[in-house]
This record gives structure tokens, C-alpha cells and sequence, in this order.
């Protein structure tokens, strides 16, 4: 079976993908978290963890680029499972040292885990809407070397992402929220209803 996750995985990705992209031009994907994204998230993340419960994480030298990066990029999205993304985290910090994953992805994750557990991130992967209305870096912790621990792990410096991700929202038509401490206090829910927070 082992051997079939790969195509699996891309597949599932695949999916993801489009439904995001379906969701961007239609302007719903802005709306707090769509119904449709959720099903498919929910879906991909099912199927992870019976990858992990087979094999483990799936390793860039057995599944190539495109399986190890689809399984991230399921993993990534499965926010509704806290415990795959951390059971995930572990199993890509095991893999890194044998060369079967990726150090940007384990940042990308342990900065999506913290923001979610209502923590600040390490590498300032995760933007959200200010209070400005301008697209920006969740909380980081000890900003003054943030640059340097982005380029440990081979992100660019921040005012560069920072302009990219202003660049992307504005082109995919997202823009702040109408009511941000509103939004605010829904996604706080949504992380304690899930087990994110106590």
C-alpha cells in the first residue's frame, strides 16, 4: 500500500487546491473558514493520518518532490486537527537530519501551531489583518532577530514577504474584514472548540 500513498497524497493536494482556487474567484474563500475548504481539509487530513499510522511521514526520497510536498501541504492546511499538525511537526524534525524533509516546512508548521495555540511564532510565516487594515505578521517573538533566524532556515528578509503577501491578497481581491475584533473573537472560538486552546 505504501507505494500508492504517493499519488494519493498529490491527488488529495490536488483537490485543495482547486477548491481553494474555486473559493478565491468567487470571493467566498475570504469569509471565515468555508464550509467546502473545511469538508476538503477534513477529508485530506483523514487520509494523512492513515499515512502516518502506516508509514510515517512521507519521505522525499521514497515519495519524491511531489508526494512530500503534497503531504505538506496537507498537513499545513488540516488546521481543524491540532493533533496531526503537531504529530506531523515531530515526524518532519525526525526526518530533516536523513535529508527526508524540509527545515522551511517545519517552520512554516511550528509557526502555524503557535499562532494557533495563541502563542507568537518563531519565523513570521503567518500574516494576518492588522489593525491598520494592512495584511501583517502575526505576533513574533524577539523581532530584532527575526531576519536572521528567516534566513537560517532560507526565507527572505521580512519587508520583502511582507510586501509579497500585500501584493498576493490584494490580486486574489482580500481585504480586511469589516469587523476585525469581531473576527478576531470568532477564530479564538473556533480554536478552542477544536482543541487548539483550553
Amino acid at each position: 500500500m505504501s507505494e500508492r500513498w504517493g499519488a494519493f497524497l498529490v491527488e488529495a493536494a490536488r483537490r485543495d487546491l482547486e477548491t481553494r482556487a474555486r473559493l478565491a474567484a468567487s470571493g467566498e474563500l475570504f469569509n471565515g473558514y468555508h464550509p467546502a475548504m473545511e469538508a476538503v481539509h477534513d477529508e485530506n487530513a483523514a487520509l494523512l493520518m492513515r499515512v502516518f499510522d502506516d508509514i510515517g511521514w512521507p519521505g522525499r526520497r521514497e515519495f519524491g518532490d511531489d508526494g512530500a510536498g503534497a503531504a505538506f501541504l496537507i498537513l499545513q492546511h488540516a488546521i481543524g486537527h491540532p493533533d496531526l499538525q503537531r504529530r506531523g511537526l515531530a515526524l518532519i524534525l525526525e526526518a530533516i537530519p536523513e535529508g527526508q524533509a524540509n527545515p522551511l516546512d517545519a517552520a512554516y508548521l511550528s509557526d502555524r501551531i503557535a499562532i494557533f495555540e495563541g502563542s507568537a511564532q518563531t519565523f513570521g510565516t503567518q500574516f494576518d489583518w492588522d489593525a491598520n487594515g494592512q495584511l501583517s505578521p502575526a505576533p513574533v517573538r524577539d523581532p530584532e532577530s527575526l531576519d536572521d533566524r528567516r534566513a537560517s532556515v532560507g526565507l527572505p528578509p521580512m519587508a520583502e514577504t511582507i510586501a509579497h503577501m500585500r501584493a498576493n491578497a490584494a490580486a486574489e481581491g482580500d481585504t480586511a474584514p469589516a469587523d476585525l475584533a469581531e473576527r478576531r473573537a470568532a477564530h479564538d472560538s473556533w480554536a478552542r472548540k477544536v482543541g487548539w486552546r483550553a
